[in-house]
């Protein structure tokens, strides 16, 4: 279990931090950058939570723990040595929960005739916002992935992925199974 005794450390100052490897690298390194886009997610879902009820905020509070286990598994490379410690990994378990989440909420839901603007309910947008983010968050975590020098695991890669796409779904759920969709309509502005 994590314990904090003291919140600042003033070892940031100087525009470094340190991974959970003990590894010093610049705030600004990519695995740095991935992870704290994966916290982004994380205070978007906190917001969507404030809008959710029974099931939806059960799920919600899920995934965000899940989050905090991606950015433990991207806060610690690894890098083929051994540690004193078992490193928190995401799992292709929770990559299939997603998956099966996405495929109940979608049984309800009408097909797609058209691509949807973010909008309807305050959930909705909010799950919006959770998912552009979370796309930011997995282009980070790609482009920290094709670096020769920065393993990240297929799991926390996939389970990326599908977060994206379980809270576009969770979106039309939260319109009324699709029925507050905002639709785009292409050149209605000329």
């Amino acid at each position: 279990m994590v314990r904090l005794d003291k919140i600042y450390t003033r070892a940031g100052d100087a525009g470094q931090t340190r991974l959970s490897t003990g590894e010093p690298v610049e705030k600004y390194h990519p695995r740095v950058a991935a992870y704290g886009t994966v916290d982004e997610v994380n205070a978007a879902l906190g917001a969507a939570a404030l809008h959710a009820e029974a099931d939806m905020l059960g799920a919600i509070r899920r995934i965000q723990n899940d989050l905090f286990d991606l950015g433990a598994d991207l806060a610690t490379p690894d890098r083929g040595k051994a540690m004193d410690w078992d490193p928190l990994r995401i799992i292709a378990a929770q990559v299939a929960r997603l998956e099966r989440e996405i495929d109940a909420m979608n049984v309800d839901l009408a097909p797609l005739d058209s691509f949807i603007l973010p909008g309807g309910t305050a959930l909705a947008v909010h799950l919006h916002i959770a998912r552009t983010l979370t796309r930011r968050a997995e282009r980070m975590i790609s482009d920290l992935a094709s670096l020769d020098t920065e393993p990240v695991s297929d799991e926390a890669r996939a389970y990326i992925n599908r977060l994206s796409d379980w809270l576009f779904v969770a979106g039309r759920v939260a319109n009324e199974n699709g029925i507050l969709d905002v639709k785009w309509v292409p050149g209605a502005n000329r």
